[in-house]
């Protein structure tokens, strides 16, 4: 205990050295956590863990002798409070999760449970990215990094098919004898899904192949199926020799080349049954010795969130000229692959032609140009030509790229996996950067052929294996390489998984790196690491004390066949020389030259250690002064002096080969004993001779680095000189999406760490444009106080016009025993698949109320309405009478109300509910429940509830993407529509000045009223649900962002009818007054002379009453 706590303490220590972020190539990343789904993980085995349709449980072990340190460890680090933290990451998604930080009884493992939808809320079938896990002692401290796969087995294609009939391990053991090579197809976006298939030899029969989700770790884990009857289903059991012959797996296909054509499967995201089927592609004039000499030719890239603009395309060649019948020897077709094209097109009349045959076509999708490689007996050519319509035009893009004459053997082409990168290999290697526009020697192997290539894209790492079995090694975008070994199985084939470890496959066994150090640098599997020098003596020549020149001696005699093995090539640029006795120098440069005689190449090399000289009693010579003069145009006499007359000073036959320095002056490689006293020799810089002159003892030193008693010099690859800091991202290579008018910084840094090599004032960072046409790319570079280099790079969207580039960030001063040398950032000139607009409430109602269905106001007005069951809203012509075809809260079991009038019964359709006969068949998740989107109204139970009438309710908006949120404003302009064509609504915006014009003339354009987001408001008049959406109008992104809103307006008062009643009331009276005067007119009725007579006739009786009244009061 008392040693875990000291560990713990200089743990604790070393924060803030752990804390500084991910910088990689700082050595072995060693394996300090063991994670699996169950059990006690061995020692050898890495983190692969996968996703299925439930939640992914991951228990983590902390790397020990035995079960019972662990168990110390994870006490002394939990009573810490310090536990592990999981990073999952691809190029666009970084989730951080941490493991419980509480341990249960006598536990001796971290455990995490994280739910699915926590991590992708997707299940269909798709291309998708294979994510990076990371998992650190505690988040953002980087203590004890160690890296690992997380794959989603219920999204990849490729995993939910049954290739065919299941093969035991009886059955796979007696194909082995008829094994004569193999070939691997892996999973462009995850490459721990692959296929291993067999080619077989003419005395058997049949289609083989191994699947593996786990990276080929493990040979009993790969699954063997025999295609065999499912091939012959298609061509007829009556022909013979079927074998594999090549395979492709792309983004949703499967492509088999075999001895009797080709087959391309079913698309690998609808499975129709759980067998899958092939077709067969026709090639007019074909036969089985053609396709046995077939190849394809793919470019590899992931389709992951797949653009309108990204597809696949394969080509097929066969190695034999057109005939007069044919159209071609070389054909290519895009995803379906339903129709193969040639892949020249058509000559036209008067037109010359060079007679060669296609080695390789490649689509560049970057460019939207295929690419092809030529070739006949005299030279070897590289031709672009832009693509129209998918069809390649009859005029080249650039001029013809013509290779020399000693590129005489070429064997094919391809691109590394997700970048521009273009390699054209055989007896050499060559290197665009440019699209074919132009190529770069990067290695002559003369006599020795490149017969296949291998890349990982996570590493960068590109394998060339020759057909002697030499393997080598460069890293995308380098322009070095190295030769790490040699392989010698007779039938065998490389593979790199998804974290970059390189595997040996063989039909029996499986071999994988067993060091595992980090991403898979390290290639024991080929053996110890090779001398990269050659038979041959050099000739130092200081420049300074701590540069030199060395110069490779040829012979005169040497035959010109094998000279090239005499001297220093591109392979050396960048390595050590090592002398057997002490000193080591840092090749800068490699030279080559025709002058001096007999140095026909040298080297410019920094001085790390000191070079050892002879001593006098070993070469007795140094006894003495020495005198050099001419002896013919190339050679040099070298006549000792003795100075001391009894000391025996002379040359020997062990003098030869090597070097006399001379500080000042030129070096002398000896070639010759003429004598004890004089010797003959040649110069290395004969501008910097004196003639006659005499060096005294002491003054002269003599240098060992010959080869004629064995070769005392070597030449090894530099261990690892930079690190690299990638700050924008935690994964390595990262696709970022660019919309229109917006920009994307990336930052990085590279940190010399060269002990004794001083750092050149120059960039040490190179940036290569993919596609410059597509963004406006900057960079901005600067070196700090500790001799980091530090570098911006932005790109920014400045024209309509989608699509995607790579950048490639080379350090191009970086040795291959780096892990990373190059990140190959891709940049989509495009809408990012997370960004969207949504609208956002005045009031936030919690989740939880939601699902309760009950939020009151400060006034106890319950915000939330459940809505009837099949519920329509109104439409113009009345509650009673809804028109609209939308649903909501669907039950098919239900009756529909509102549905009496012919008009409400011809509308209205079920969406996700149609053909169901219940709710529970809807199969409505949450989401869909609470999803504003028109297209799960089926799903919507319940929507926000406001009293009667909505006045200035803001339309808030906001734009979510994965750099956070950013309100919705000027330049983006909205037009406003509600689904259901309801009115009683109006919209109220201010428009600045600078946006009038642009709101006319979109107005003009879309026939739809535009308004301006900022301050926009919404005023409704009428009752029930109002349904609306608000879409940014085109040409301001290449989104299409479109968000949905529902108000339910409630508590519409009744409406007063006096108005209507005082009219009516108004109307009666005055058709009764009209009705009464037009009788009294056809009665010849006189009202007013009615009122006169009765008016005197009342004048008249109140006169007799009165006079009647007087008489009686008189009497």
């Amino acid at each position: 205990m008392g040693l875990l706590l000291l560990y713990m303490i200089i743990l604790l220590l070393d924060i803030f050295y752990f804390s500084s972020g991910i910088i990689y190539n700082k050595g072995d990343m060693e394996k300090h956590f063991a994670c699996h789904s169950q059990g006690f993980p061995q020692k050898t085995e890495i983190i692969k863990l996968y996703l299925s349709s439930d939640d992914l449980k991951v228990e983590c072990f902390f790397r020990s002798e035995s079960e019972l340190t662990s168990k110390e460890y994870l006490g002394v680090f939990t009573s810490g409070g310090l536990a592990p933290s999981l990073g999952i990451m691809n190029s666009t998604y970084t989730g951080i999760f941490h493991f419980n930080l509480t341990l249960f009884s006598d536990r001796v493992y971290w455990l995490i449970n994280i739910p699915r939808e926590n991590i992708t809320k997707n299940t269909d079938i798709a291309a998708v990215e294979e994510w990076l896990v990371r998992i650190t002692l505690q988040h953002g401290l980087n203590i004890y990094t160690t890296e690992g796969t997380l794959l989603d087995n219920v999204r990849e294609p490729i995993l939910q098919w049954d290739l065919g009939t299941v093969m035991t391990e009886i059955d796979i053991t007696s194909v082995y004898p008829y094994v004569v090579d193999l070939k691997v197809a892996k999973c462009p976006c995850a490459n721990d899904v692959a296929l291993l298939g067999f080619i077989l030899n003419a005395t058997y029969n049949g289609i083989y192949i191994g699947l593996t989700f786990s990276g080929f770790w493990n040979y009993n884990d790969t699954m063997w199926y025999n295609l065999t009857d499912t091939i012959y289903s298609q061509v007829g059991e009556e022909h013979t020799d079927l074998s594999v012959v090549d395979m492709v797996l792309t983004n949703h296909f499967l492509v088999i080349l075999t001895s009797l054509g080709l087959f391309v499967s079913g698309d690998l995201r609808y499975p129709s049954s759980s067998v899958l089927t092939f077709s067969r592609a026709d090639f007019c004039g074909f036969e089985r010795v053609d396709y046995i000499k077939g190849k394809l030719w793919y470019n590899e890239r992931c389709f992951a969130n797949r653009e309108h603009f990204e597809v696949d395309y394969v080509t097929i060649t066969f190695e034999r000229n057109r005939t007069l019948s044919e159209s071609s020897s070389c054909f290519y077709t895009k995803e379906p692959f339903t129709q193969w094209l040639p892949c020249l097109p058509h000559i036209l009349k008067g037109m010359k032609s060079i007679p060669s045959i296609v080695v390789t076509f490649l689509v560049d999708q970057e460019h939207s140009a295929g690419i092809y490689l030529f070739s006949n007996q005299k030279i070897t050519t590289a031709s672009v030509s832009v693509l129209k319509d998918n069809k390649p035009g009859l005029k080249p893009k650039f001029p013809l790229f013509i290779f020399p004459s000693s590129f005489s053997s070429p064997v094919g082409m391809v691109f590394h996996p997700r970048s521009h990168f273009l390699y054209a290999y055989g007896n050499q290697i060559w290197l665009s950067i440019d699209g074919g526009n132009t190529f770069e020697l990067l290695a002559d192997f003369h006599d020795d052929i490149i017969k296949n290539t291998y890349h990982s894209f996570y590493t960068s790492d590109i394998t060339f294996v020759s057909q002697s079995g030499n393997v080598y090694l460069t890293k995308a975008g380098l322009r070095r390489y190295s030769k790490i070994g040699s392989v010698s199985d007779n039938i065998f084939t490389l593979y790199y998984d998804h974290m970059g470890f390189i595997h040996k496959l063989t039909p029996d066994h499986f071999e994988a790196d067993g060091s595992l150090r980090a991403f898979g640098n390290s290639k024991s599997i080929f053996g110890q690491a090779p001398d990269m020098g050659f038979e041959a003596a050099l000739a130092p020549q200081y420049i300074t004390l701590k540069e030199m020149i060395f110069y490779a001696y040829v012979p005169a005699n040497e035959p010109p066949e094998s000279i090239y093995a005499k001297k220093f090539s591109n392979i050396h640029l960048g390595k050590m020389i090592h002398s057997r006795k002490t000193g080591t120098a840092y090749i800068r440069k490699v030279l080559q030259h025709n002058t001096p005689e007999g140095f026909l190449s040298s080297v410019i090399a920094e001085v790390i250690d000191p070079f050892g000289i002879e001593e006098a009693n070993t070469s007795s010579c140094l006894f003495s002064s020495l005198s050099v003069s001419e002896l013919g145009n190339v050679s040099y006499k070298l006549t000792l002096q003795p100075q001391n007359p009894g000391i025996n000073s002379s040359f020997q036959d062990l003098d030869i080969e090597k070097t006399v320095v001379i500080p000042g002056y030129s070096s002398f490689l000896i070639t010759n004993i003429l004598d004890a006293k004089n010797a003959l020799a040649i110069a290395t810089m004969p501008e910097r001779i004196l003639s006659n002159i005499t060096f005294q003892k002491d003054s002269w030193f003599l240098y060992n680095l010959g080869h004629r008693n064995g070769r005392i010099w070597t030449i090894y690859a530099k261990p690892c000189n930079y690190w690299f800091q990638h700050d924008d991202s935690l994964s390595l290579n990262v696709l970022k999406y660019i919309d229109l008018g917006k920009s994307h910084t990336l930052k990085v840094k590279v940190i010399p760490n060269t002990k004794g090599v001083r750092t050149l004032e120059i960039p040490l960072l190179k940036v290569i444009v993919g596609n410059a046409n597509l963004l406006e790319v900057k960079v901005e570079g600067s070196f700090d106080d500790t001799d980091s280099y530090l570098m911006k790079i932005s790109g920014a969207s400045k024209a309509l016009r989608q699509g995607s580039t790579s950048l490639g960030l080379v350090v191009w001063g970086a040795s291959t025993q780096c892990s990373v040398t190059t990140i190959v950032p891709m940049l989509k000139n495009s809408c990012s698949y997370l960004k969207s607009m949504h609208h956002i409430p005045s009031k936030v109602i919690p989740l939880e109320d939601w699902i309760s269905g009950i939020h009151k106001d400060s006034q106890g007005f319950n915000m939330i309405k459940t809505l009837p069951v099949n519920y329509r809203p109104p439409s113009n012509m009345g509650i009673a009478i809804p028109l609209t075809d939308n649903f909501y809260h669907v039950d098919p079991s239900k009756p529909i109300p509102r549905n009496l009038f012919p008009k409400s019964k011809r509308s209205g359709k079920f969406k996700q509910c149609a053909n169901m006969s219940t709710r529970e068949e809807c199969n409505c998740t949450n989401d869909q429940k609470f999803s504003h989107a028109v297209a799960f109204s089926d799903c919507r139970e319940k929507v926000p509830r406001f009293k009667f009438p909505v006045t200035q309710y803001p339309v808030s908006l906001e734009i979510y993407s994965e750099d956070g949120h950013i309100p919705v404003e000027t330049p983006y302009l909205v037009t406003v529509t509600e689904v259901n064509r309801r009115e009683n609504w109006k919209l109220k915006h201010s428009v600045p000045e600078n946006v009038k014009k642009l709101k006319n003339y979109l107005e003009s354009r879309l026939n739809a009223p535009v308004y301006n987001p900022l301050g926009l408001n919404l005023s409704i008049k009428g009752s029930e649900l109002f349904h609306f959406r608000v879409s940014v109008v085109p040409g301001v992104t290449f989104c299409n962002l479109v968000e949905e809103f529902q108000i339910y307006v409630d508590e519409v008062p009744l409406p007063f009818p006096g108005h209507a009643l005082i009219a009516v009331a108004a109307a009666v009276v005055l058709g009764g007054l009209i009705f009464m005067t037009f009788i009294f007119q056809i009665r010849n009725i006189h009202p007013a002379d009615m009122c006169q007579k009765f008016m005197r006739r009342h004048k008249v009786n109140i006169s007799n009453a009165t006079v009647v009244s007087w008489l009686i009061d008189e009497n």
